[in-house]
């Protein structure tokens, strides 16, 4: 997913859209998690993010800093945002017996 999101909206207010965005990012997350994995036994879903005022600026980040990122964008009071996550299998990490 590589979107900008308004947070500037006519219908909704500020507070109530970025809550709105959290809504669709976690979604989008939850659906992409219930994919088929090439091997379910030794992979999981890792997600690359990113997160910027526009996406020349936009900063690697994990996804709970996207989330809280997001609040700082109200709180600076940006009119939109861009939010990259790009879901990826990833091997498991092996266990070593101690």
């Amino acid at each position: 997913m590589k979107k900008i999101f308004y947070i500037e909206q006519e219908k909704r207010n500020r507070d109530r859209a970025v809550e709105a965005i959290k809504h669709e990012l976690r979604k989008y997350i939850k659906r992409e998690k219930k994919k088929k994995l090439p091997n379910s036994a030794t992979m999981y879903w890792d997600f690359d993010c990113k997160f910027g005022q526009n996406s020349q600026n936009a900063k690697v980040s994990t996804f709970d800093e996207v989330i809280k990122s997001l609040d700082i964008a109200n709180s600076n009071n940006w009119s939109e945002c861009y939010i990259e996550i790009i879901a990826k299998a990833v091997d498991k990490p092996i266990k070593e017996d101690v």
